[in-house]
């Protein structure tokens, strides 16, 4: 009976003495969280709401404890994303952590977003079909005169048009491994 019963007490030293060690407290808002993607993300095909499983990069320390140690299994979400268009539709890809697990315990986080928006086509786009046109009309009339000018000058657009809609998508691509940083926008209790 008595090797049971030291067995029992050993058995609850084992699960009682790390939770007490276990850190608790509050993130304040404002604090760093740096985080690891799991999978890669892309503005072509992510979704708003879609998940994106991550890892804590760094350990988030506050007051001399650690509250979230590095490793910790974080979700994200997709907060704001638009696939590229063809032609001046930019690609836009926007993320924030939604919860991270402490213990084996979710807490929900509120951060600030992270992310990026390609920069605009428009102008690249406006150059190749213009150039497109004018390199058509000097063809065209050298070919035909002031008919062949403007005959030269719509097929020069139109072959401007097509190469910049089919050289022009530029999506928001973040691989597997990418580190995003965000900050937390709220307290966060952790116990």
């Amino acid at each position: 009976m008595r090797k049971l019963s030291i067995g029992f007490l050993i058995a609850f030293l084992f699960v009682t003495v790390p939770l007490s060690l276990r850190a608790q407290g509050t993130i304040p808002a404002g604090t760093a969280i740096t985080v690891t993607l799991d999978q890669s993300v892309s503005s072509k095909d992510a979704k708003v709401g879609q998940h994106v499983p991550a890892s804590v990069a760094h350990d988030v320390i506050v007051e001399g404890k650690t509250l979230i140690p590095r490793s910790s299994r974080a979700t994200l979400t997709v907060a704001s994303v638009q696939s590229s268009g063809r032609l001046s539709k930019p690609g836009k890809l926007y993320l924030r952590v939604k919860s991270v697990e402490v213990s084996g315990k979710a807490y929900a986080v509120s951060t600030s977003l992270a992310g990026r928006t390609m920069g605009s086509k428009a102008k690249r786009d406006t150059v190749a079909i213009g150039g497109g046109a004018a390199a058509g009309a000097v063809i065209g009339a050298l070919a035909g005169g002031g008919k062949g000018a403007a005959i030269g000058a719509g097929a020069g657009a139109g072959a401007g048009t097509a190469g910049a809609a089919a050289t022009g998508k530029k999506d928001v691509n973040y691989p597997a491994e990418t580190r995003l940083r965000f900050s937390t926008r709220t307290d966060t209790k952790i116990d």
